[in-house]
């Protein structure tokens, strides 16, 4: 009899570990299966490939950080006067899941002319599991990329944007991308 009470015990302390472990509010991971087919919005996903390394000459640390990225996720809406409103709705609705406190803030800027952005990560900033990327212009869009990667390190990936000039985006996946925005 007591084992049969140990086998229940152990049955629902799995049940309730299972319940407490899934999350109540929608993830950007979610939010990106949810809308990836969606009209306005288009996604790419892309390797850490697309930059030829052996066409640009990288220092130590853009070495280190290239080699701690993954792979590149990104969901783009592209607005126009159709469109409006559900441009409006979407961006609040992927600020409302980077408010998530697991989101924490690296950097924010730009302005209402141009367009703002902000870049948040999961991690710390010397061990990150994910950046995220969200930049929006009223008259374009948004566009939330979620870098994946195993201990990325903050200044390690500033190092990268160096050498994203020297990057022939005709020549790779990213064209699609940079069209989108034209």
């Amino acid at each position: 009899m007591q084992f049969q009470s140990i086998k229940k015990l152990v049955m629902l302390a799995l049940v309730v570990t299972a319940f407490v472990s899934c999350s109540n509010g929608p993830t950007l991971q979610t939010y990106y299966v949810d809308n990836e087919l969606k009209p306005g919005f288009t996604t790419f996903d892309i390797p850490t490939s697309f930059i030829d390394v052996d066409k640009v000459e990288l220092s130590e640390q853009q070495e280190k950080a290239y080699k701690s990225i993954d792979k590149l996720n990104v969901l783009a809406f592209k607005v126009d006067s159709n469109n409006i409103d559900v441009y409006k709705t979407e961006l609040e609705n992927v600020k409302t899941i980077l408010k998530d406190p697991k989101y924490e803030e690296l950097m924010r800027g730009g302005n209402t002319t141009d367009g703002k952005f902000v870049v948040k990560f999961i991690g710390d900033v010397e061990s990150i599991d994910e950046l995220i990327v969200l930049g929006n212009a009223n008259d374009k869009g948004f566009m939330v990329a979620r870098i994946l990667g195993d201990d990325m390190n903050a200044n390690d990936l500033v190092s990268l944007s160096t050498i994203m000039n020297d990057v022939k985006f005709e020549d790779t996946d990213l064209n699609g991308l940079t069209d989108f925005f034209k």
